[in-house]
C-alpha cells in the first residue's frame, strides 16, 4: 500500500483560512498571483501523497463568493502559436479550456488580459472568441526598461497606459496557461490603478513549490527543481527573509532577483512595501500538511528519477538540451539516488539482456514486479499490460486472454491497410481487443475490471514508447519511465 504522507483535509481548510487573512490584511481587495496548476496538479500529488490533482481547486471553491477570475496570455504566445506540451494544445485554446473548466466547478472568470498587446491580428482574432462567449478582453502594453525602470514603469507612461480590469470581488485570482504569460504584471499593474482610485488593494503570490518551510536540499524541492529543468529554476534560500527574520527559508531564483524591483514598485505605488521579503510575499501553506515525512521523501525521489528520463527522452527528439540533462544527473546526485533506486528499472533491463529484445517491468501497489517482452504477437508494453491484469485477477498465467485468431486480423488491418510496418498490437489495440472478448470470456471480463488497480503503478520499458501507449498508460494512471532508445524494429 502507498504511504500517505500529506493531509489534504488541513491543507484545503488551513490554505483558504490563510487566503482570508491576507485579504484583511490589506482591507479592500487582494491579488493573488496563482502559480502552477489548479485542477490537475499530478506533480504534487505524486510528491506529496496523499494531496489530490484538484486540491487548490477545491480550496478555491471555499472561497468562491469572494472569488473572480483573470486570466493573463502573452500576444506573442497567441502569435507564434505556442503549445503546451503536456496537454498538445496551443496557449489561446487552453485558455478557453480553462475557462470552461472553472465555470463548470462554480468559479467566475470575469475577464481576459492579454500582455505585451501590441495589435497582432491573431490576438484581435482571439478577443473576438472570448468576447463570443462573453468574456471581457482587456489589454496592457510592453513597458520600456521593464521591469528595471521603475520610475517609468509606475507611471501614466507605464502601468498608467494599460487598460483597468474591472473587478467586484475582493479576491481576484490571477492565472494562466503558461509561464511568461504576464501573471505578475497583471497583478502590479492593477495595484497602481486600484491605487489611484482609492481602493486599497494587496498583492500575494500562490505557487505550491518550493515549499519555504522545509530544507533546502529536500528531496520534494528537488524535484521541483527537477520538474523546471527546462526553465533552469534554482532553488536558494531567501537572502532578505534571512536578513529581515533570522530565519532560514527556501524560495526560487527568479523571485529572489525580482524581489527589489518589486518592493522598489510597492513603494512608489504606496509608499513603502508590505514585505520584507520574498517569501513573506507567498501563501503556501503545504508544508504545514506535511504528515510524514519519508513518505514524501521517497515519493519526490521516484519523482526526481522520472523527470530524469523525461529529459533524456527530451534530448533523443531534439526537444532538450545537453544541460537540462546535466542538471537534472546533477539533482540524483544531491539527492543521493540512480536509476536502479527505482525499482522496475534493473528487473526490466535484466529481462531485455536475458532475452535480446525489449522488455518491460510494471510494479503493482503490492510491490511484486510483473514482467512483459516483445513477442511476434505484442510489443513489450502490450504484454505487462497483460500479464499484470492477469495477475491482478488471480488468472492463471497460461491462459490466454486474447485469442491469437483475433490478433492475426487487426495485424494484417495495420500493415495491409494502414501502412503500419510494426504488426504488433499497441495497448489500446489490445484493450479494444478485450473488451470484445470479455462479451462471450468470463477471463477476459475478470481481467478488464482489473484495470482502474494500475493507477498509482510503476512502469519501465527498455525502449521508447509510442505515443500511443504513453497516452493510454496516462490515462490508466500508470506512472512510467523508458530508456532514450529506439527499439529495434521498423515501426
Amino acid at each position: 500500500m502507498r504511504k500517505i504522507g500529506f493531509d489534504n483535509e488541513k491543507y484545503l481548510s488551513m490554505q483558504s483560512e490563510h487566503i482570508r487573512e491576507r485579504i484583511g490584511q490589506f482591507g479592500d481587495k487582494l491579488y493573488l498571483e496563482f502559480g502552477g496548476k489548479l485542477f490537475d496538479d499530478y506533480h504534487a500529488s505524486r510528491v506529496l501523497p496523499g494531496f489530490a490533482p484538484d486540491s487548490k481547486l477545491q480550496m478555491l471553491l471555499q472561497l468562491a463568493d469572494q472569488a473572480e477570475m483573470i486570466i493573463s496570455i502573452n500576444a506573442a504566445d497567441i502569435d507564434k502559436n505556442k503549445i503546451r506540451h503536456d496537454l498538445g494544445i496551443t496557449y489561446d485554446q487552453d485558455v478557453i479550456r480553462l475557462i470552461g473548466v472553472y465555470r463548470e466547478k462554480g468559479l467566475y472568470v470575469s475577464s481576459v488580459v492579454i500582455t505585451r498587446y501590441a495589435g497582432q491580428k491573431s490576438a484581435d482574432a482571439f478577443q473576438k472568441k472570448l468576447e463570443n462567449i462573453g468574456i471581457k478582453v482587456y489589454h496592457h502594453y510592453s513597458i520600456e526598461g521593464y521591469p528595471n525602470n521603475v520610475a517609468t514603469i509606475v507611471s501614466d507612461e507605464g502601468y498608467g497606459k494599460n487598460d483597468y480590469v474591472e473587478t467586484t470581488r475582493p479576491l481576484v485570482i490571477v492565472t494562466a496557461p503558461g509561464p511568461g504569460s504576464g501573471k505578475m504584471a497583471t497583478c502590479l499593474s492593477q495595484l497602481y490603478h486600484e491605487n489611484k482610485r482609492g481602493v486599497k488593494a494587496g498583492y500575494a503570490k500562490f505557487e505550491t513549490f518550493p515549499i519555504w518551510n522545509i530544507p533546502l536540499k529536500h528531496p520534494v524541492n528537488l524535484a521541483y527543481e527537477a520538474a523546471t529543468a527546462d526553465l533552469n529554476d534554482v532553488n536558494m534560500i531567501d537572502p532578505f527573509h534571512l536578513e529581515a527574520y533570522g530565519e532560514t527559508t527556501v524560495n526560487y531564483n527568479r523571485d529572489v532577483e525580482i524581489y527589489p524591483v518589486l518592493a522598489a514598485m510597492f513603494e512608489a505605488i504606496y509608499g513603502s512595501c508590505p514585505y520584507a521579503s520574498p517569501t513573506d510575499m507567498g501563501v503556501n501553506m503545504a508544508g504545514n500538511c506535511i504528515v510524514d515525512d519519508e513518505a514524501c521523501q521517497e515519493a519526490s525521489r521516484q519523482e526526481i528519477i522520472r523527470r530524469y528520463y523525461q529529459s533524456l527522452n527530451r534530448m533523443v527528439l531534439d526537444e532538450a538540451t545537453k544541460d537540462e540533462v546535466y542538471k537534472q544527473e546533477l539533482l540524483m546526485k544531491q539527492a543521493k539516488i540512480t536509476v536502479n533506486d527505482r525499482k522496475v528499472v534493473p528487473v526490466a533491463m535484466a529481462l531485455a539482456e536475458e532475452t535480446g529484445a525489449a522488455a518491460a517491468a510494471l510494479e503493482l501497489e503490492d510491490g511484486r514486479i510483473i514482467t512483459g517482452s516483445t513477442s511476434d504477437l505484442l510489443g513489450p508494453a502490450s504484454a505487462v499490460l497483460l500479464n499484470a491484469i492477469k495477475v491482478l485477477g488471480d488468472i492463471d498465467k497460461s491462459i490466454h486472454l486474447i485469442s491469437r485468431n483475433y490478433i492475426e486480423p487487426i495485424q494484417r488491418l495495420k500493415t495491409n491497410y494502414l501502412g503500419s510496418k510494426n504488426p504488433r498490437l499497441h495497448t489500446d489495440e489490445v484493450l479494444i481487443a478485450l473488451s470484445m472478448c470479455a462479451v462471450s470470456d468470463p477471463n477476459a471480463k475478470l481481467a478488464l475490471e482489473q484495470l482502474p488497480k494500475l493507477a498509482g503503478c510503476q512502469l519501465h520499458t527498455t525502449a521508447m514508447l509510442s505515443s500511443v501507449d504513453m497516452n493510454t498508460f496516462n490515462k490508466l494512471g500508470i506512472q512510467f519511465t523508458n530508456e532514450a532508445v529506439y527499439e529495434k524494429r521498423d515501426e
